[in-house]
């Protein structure tokens, strides 16, 4: 049975790995192979993609469609631009800052696809009037082979339009001087590598961001719906724990990796800090605060729906965090044990969308019964909410519960755990800094949600063979496969800011490495430091035991199997 079980996570994982079939539908396969291959029967396997895992991450997803639909997003970037000055390494550290927010309630894609425009619009203010050069040519060239080649399409950019229109202009200019060449060349080449360092940063931000909420990233959620299947009795980690968790590692990488871009692109000058701007960098600075705050002008005031989605989006965040902190006791502990979780307080939140009045209502009626009684707009429509949803994301996580539920049913994790006798000896420290590598490296090339899918099993076995917290090496997986910096394709964050067409893969690649090895030690030293205390790392947990035990006798029973089958 468990080899029957491992063929049909071997093809998924084939699938998912080279999306031979849409992500969605590779997830589907459980439904029809478990049944049919007597692993599961179809009443356990079907449920499995609609836990209350699920519903929690579909409440992220109804009230990021809420966030989009009035524009709060925008609004909340912009401010923040206009808060942090427009220096370029300011500026980056806002767009970066921004980003982050945004991802840890949208999804990474969504916060990078709003934010990249924002940053186009302040790069053409800095650099309206940029100069061509070989290099740029060459650039091009390498990008659109690259962009090819990795299955990506470019969009016209103002770098692309510049180059072409100034070419013209180039004999007008053979009279200038050789100093001021030299300069414009100077300067040339530093617009250059701020206009990557803003693009670059942006994806990384989001990558980071989504780590630090449960509902931020599919593979968070991931961990959860597995620990509830693998260890039914672990309540340790909640939307509230993983906060205070993830947050503060989310700040220290997020620093780290803005003064690693504003050094290497140029928005922080080691050797310069005393050097006076030029009148170019004065001027182009200037013209990028207009840009932003005629952008957040657009806006026009704050419109009462705006107040209403941000109040409920308030709620939703104090209220998940609130429920059950562990260091206090939470407001779920005014009711019956076990029957409330983050599901239900998301969904609570969420349903007041849909007849929340968009416009502030009046009460005339209720004093002149002939006053007209118009019907409002709700903050969000159900035909929105189908239109924006990603109902795809929900399927991905049924499929990885269900492969979840397969393994442990048909004993392949037993199985697995049978097979990792030569890891028993390697010091558990030195094994979440290998787990957390080998999954970064392996996700530079796969979906991060099937990374986390194939290897959360294999790590809880692990955790249970070196008598560790299987929270000590599932957390360090689930958050490492969203280190993925250096390629591309490695998520679609970087693919879309790839595909602007002003980074090299070699740009990423030399950016990324460094950003995925920060991440690895941070991931490290987060997870022996204050981890400890909030997920209680230090000891081997009762509910780690009752699963170990259980584990032994269902592989003294595969083993006897195997024996009168023999």
């Amino acid at each position: 049975q468990e080899g029957r079980c491992l063929y049909v996570i071997l093809l998924m994982a084939l699938y998912w790995c080279t999306e031979a079939l849409p992500l969605a539908v590779t997830a589907l396969l459980p439904i029809v192979l478990f049944p049919f291959l007597g692993i599961l029967p179809s009443n356990k396997v079907c449920p499995q993609y609609f836990l209350d895992t699920n519903f929690l991450f579909l409440s992220g997803l109804i009230m990021a469609s809420a966030i989009e639909e009035w524009n709060l997003h925008r609004r909340i970037a912009l401010r923040v631009l206009m808060l942090v000055g427009v220096q370029p390494a300011r500026l980056i550290l806002g767009m970066m800052l921004t980003t982050s927010f945004l991802s840890m309630w949208l999804s990474n894609t969504a916060s990078t696809a709003m934010m990249l425009p924002i940053a186009n619009a302040i790069l053409k203010s800095l650099f309206g009037e940029k100069d061509t050069s070989k290099d740029m040519n060459r650039e091009n060239e390498e990008n659109q082979a690259s962009l090819q080649q990795n299955k990506l399409y470019t969009v016209p950019t103002e770098m692309q339009f510049l180059a072409s229109t100034e070419d013209k202009d180039l004999t007008e200019e053979k009279e200038v001087a050789s100093d001021a060449v030299s300069d414009l060349k100077k300067e040339e080449e530093y617009k250059t590598n701020i206009w990557k360092g803003f693009l670059i940063s942006i994806p990384y931000a989001a990558s980071i961001g989504g780590t630090a909420t449960l509902t931020g990233t599919a593979p968070n959620l991931i961990l959860l719906g597995q620990l509830k299947s693998y260890f039914p009795e672990c309540d340790v980690v909640n939307f509230g724990s993983w906060f205070m968790f993830a947050f503060p590692l989310m700040l220290i990488f997020l620093l780290l990796g803005w003064l690693w871009i504003s050094i290497l692109y140029g928005g922080i000058n080691l050797r310069g800090w005393r050097t006076k701007k030029s009148n170019i960098r004065v001027d182009a600075e200037a013209r990028a605060r207009e840009v932003i705050k005629e952008d957040y002008q657009k806006l026009g005031p704050t419109k009462f729906a705006e107040q209403a989605i941000f109040f409920l989006f308030c709620m939703f965040a104090i209220m998940l965090f609130s429920r059950d902190p562990k260091f206090i006791p939470g407001w779920a502990s005014l009711f019956a044990p076990g029957f409330i979780s983050d599901a239900v307080t998301g969904i609570a939140i969420v349903i007041v969308l849909f007849f929340f009045p968009s416009q502030k209502p009046s009460f005339k009626w209720w004093f002149d019964l002939k006053a007209p009684n118009t019907e409002t707009q709700p903050l969000l429509t159900w035909r929105k909410a189908q239109e924006t949803v990603p109902w795809n994301i929900i399927l991905l996580l049924g499929g990885g519960f269900a492969m979840a539920k397969g393994c442990e049913e048909s004993g392949l994790s037993v199985w697995i755990g049978g097979r990792l006798h030569p890891l028993e000896g390697v010091p558990p420290p030195v094994a979440v800094i290998l787990i957390t590598i080998v999954i970064a490296l392996f996700t530079e090339f796969a979906s991060n949600t099937a990374t986390i899918i194939i290897f959360l099993p294999v790590l809880a076995e692990l955790a249970i063979r070196l008598k560790v917290n299987p929270l000590y090496l599932m957390i360090p997986g689930t958050i490492g496969c969203s280190y993925a910096f250096m390629l591309p394709v490695s998520t679609p964050p970087n693919s879309i800011a790839f595909s602007s067409g002003h980074l090299m893969v070699k740009d990423m690649a030399r950016t990324g490495l460094l950003m995925n090895l920060m991440g690895v030690l941070l991931l490290s030293l987060a997870m022996n430091t204050w981890a400890k205390s909030i997920f209680q790392l230090g000891t081997f947990p009762a509910w780690a035991n009752i699963h170990a035990e259980n584990a032994t006798s269902l592989l003294t029973a595969v083993e006897n199997v195997t024996l009168s089958a023999l």
